[in-house]
């Protein structure tokens, strides 16, 4: 399979991953986690893990998930906050029908809900 880099900023380094990747979810789409009671939207993807190491070894290893597979970058809430979270793939569900995220950076990325995603605003498009 062909390979290809890209700098990640959160890894502070070069990441190898394949030229061509297929992720499942798209930018402003709305995502649930498989274990953990947070939700949110999608705004960024990494075709591999493209995160510091640090971050990685801290995910206990019995549940800690392949690098080989799209990360999703999110603006997340819960019942209690809103953050930025970074998911697996493997650890995500689609949940436009619960209806949109209630978080206060969706209005600079996104155009409002249409009742199945996002739409990225134009000003955020090249």
């Amino acid at each position: 399979m062909e390979r290809a880099s890209f700098f990640s900023p959160q890894a502070g380094r070069d990441i190898d991953a394949p030229r061509f990747a297929r992720a499942r979810f798209g930018i402003g789409d709305v995502v649930r986690h498989k274990v953990f009671d947070f939700r949110g939207v999608v705004f960024d993807i990494d075709p591999v893990f493209a995160n510091s190491e640090e971050w990685y070894e801290a995910i206990p290893k019995e549940v800690r998930p392949s690098r080989e597979q799209p990360f999703y970058h999110l603006l997340a809430e819960n019942g209690e906050t809103n953050y930025i979270a970074y998911v697996s793939q493997q650890n995500l569900l689609a949940d436009s029908d619960a209806g949109p995220v209630d978080h206060p950076n969706v209005a600079e990325l996104f155009e409002e809900f249409d009742g199945a995603r996002y739409r990225l605003r134009r000003s955020m498009t090249h």
